[in-house]
């Protein structure tokens, strides 16, 4: 996200002068490391979550399409920056990866068709196919229905030109972008100790305890330990936040017999008692140039805010004006509570028995568990005074506007050139940027769900340069 920003305002204001600080030793080493997220570009084509069931029996397509139209524009930044730099290479990062949507039982087969036959009519998602032939199936992702009982109904959505991001890559591909600029400085290893606003609204960094900064704007781009950063602060915005981190776990296999039968990522429904983001799904992943499958994800609770942070970071979080938020939440989501711990005591046996739901014939000796990144999702007062906890990224400003920050998880990274065009074009001014942003992302601000000559212009454009169409 920070270096998406970084990147956005260094073409939009190349004289402006640019400084990230990143507490590790390298970029990209918490949640945008490969092996810490699913690389899912996630466009809504397969996750099920983001369009659930009403009480209506009726599908709510609205988040689908929100997302999706959000995706388009990280594509077209993508795109934009792989033509004017001979040296940002997008095939190294993203690769055409099919997305599918795969149920089985006859309640799930009859919401994944109502699903596809309202999406299907969404020019966003008119190349969607679906299909209850478990032959068709079978063509499409093999290992799904080797060893499945033929009799048990099935059914399947497909999107041809979904994606697998490499996020870990793309960081590496951004910060070439960003050091052409001489105005940009980078400061690995500079640990954020301190922040205040100054009386004339700039903004005062201590890093390492020892060297002072001073800032017009700044972007707080931290996961987790955002919340804490702007608890430093002291800014009013964040009264009543809290943070609920969540560990995960992934099963990977580099069984390269199996892998080639599975070039796809496929999504399914929760299982019982799980949380929405913790939708399982088995994906073909490209890291550092090797193939692997992973399912999962896992789900576990660590009080940590980062994979290289302190076990006392959520206890250091609790203050006097979010503590009831936190109550609220546990005694609200006692189930979400009794979910995690089982996740805890789940065994290599007990994960490969959810993973034969989707692939019948795993065998335990091609897959091994590993530890997935660090998430932590926001936990906040709704409208009825209840805590609950919120699955998805959400930006706070500070009255001055000088100030924006980054909460939140899924699906982040993959919407992060249009959320990071929204907080520039705040703290920046609109009509300043208005004339670039069309050139880096012409579907941004536009509605292109509903203008579907413009849709196909764009995305024939985009699509064809990121080798996703021909």
């Amino acid at each position: 996200m920070g270096l998406t920003l970084a990147t956005l305002v260094s073409e939009i204001y190349p004289n402006d002068k640019i400084s990230l600080f990143e507490r590790l030793s390298a970029c990209g080493e918490e949640s945008s490391k490969g092996i810490n997220n699913a690389g899912t570009g996630h466009a809504g084509y397969c996750e099920l979550n983001y369009t659930p069931e009403t009480s209506k029996n009726s599908i709510e397509i609205n988040r689908a399409i929100k997302i999706n139209s959000m995706f388009e524009c990280s594509l077209e930044f993508w795109s934009y920056l792989d033509k004017k730099y001979n040296f940002f290479n997008v095939k190294k990062f993203l690769k055409k990866t099919p997305h599918i949507s795969f149920v089985w039982g006859e309640k799930d087969s009859l919401f994944l068709k109502k699903r596809y036959l309202k999406l299907k009519k969404q020019p966003l998602f008119k190349d969607m196919e679906f299909t209850e032939n478990p032959r068709v199936i079978k063509r499409w992702a093999p290992l799904l229905m080797e060893g499945r009982n033929s009799y048990k109904k099935v059914a399947a959505t497909k999107v041809n030109h979904g994606t697998d991001i490499n996020f870990s890559e793309l960081i590496k591909q951004l910060l070439k972008v960003l050091k052409k600029n001489n105005n940009f400085s980078l400061n690995l290893a500079s640990d954020v100790t301190s922040i205040n606003f100054r009386n004339d609204s700039k903004i005062e960094l201590k890093i390492n305890k020892k060297k002072k900064y001073v800032a017009e704007k700044i972007f707080l781009g931290a996961g987790g330990m955002t919340i804490n950063l702007l608890q430093k602060l002291g800014i009013n915005e964040i009264n009543g936040y809290g943070g609920f981190p969540l560990s995960g776990k992934w099963l990977v296999s580099k069984n390269k017999e199996i892998i080639s039968k599975h070039s796809c990522k496929v999504y399914s429904q929760a299982f019982p008692g799980a949380p929405s983001m913790s939708i399982p799904h088995l994906d073909q992943r490209v890291i550092e140039g090797d193939e692997i499958l992973m399912f999962g994800p896992f789900a576990g609770f660590s009080t940590k805010y980062l994979i290289n942070g302190s076990s006392f970071d959520l206890f250091k979080s609790i203050r006097h004006n979010n503590f009831m938020t936190l109550v609220k939440v546990f005694f609200n989501n006692l189930k979400l509570t009794k979910y995690l711990f089982l996740q805890t005591l789940m065994t290599h046996k007990s994960q490969m028995k959810q993973l034969r739901m989707f692939y019948p014939n795993a065998r335990k000796e091609d897959w091994k568990s590993i530890t997935a990144g660090q998430r932590v999702q926001i936990m906040k007062q709704n409208s009825k005074n209840k805590g609950e906890i919120r699955f998805g990224t959400e930006v706070i400003y500070s009255k001055r506007g000088s100030l924006a920050a980054l909460l939140g998880a899924s699906p982040g990274a993959s919407t992060a050139c249009y959320i990071m065009i929204e907080i520039l074009t705040k703290m920046y001014g609109q009509e300043c940027a208005s004339k670039k942003l069309q050139q880096i992302s012409p579907s941004y601000k536009i509605n292109i769900n509903k203008n579907s000559i413009f849709l196909k212009k764009i995305r024939n454009r985009t699509y064809k340069n990121l080798g996703l169409i021909k």
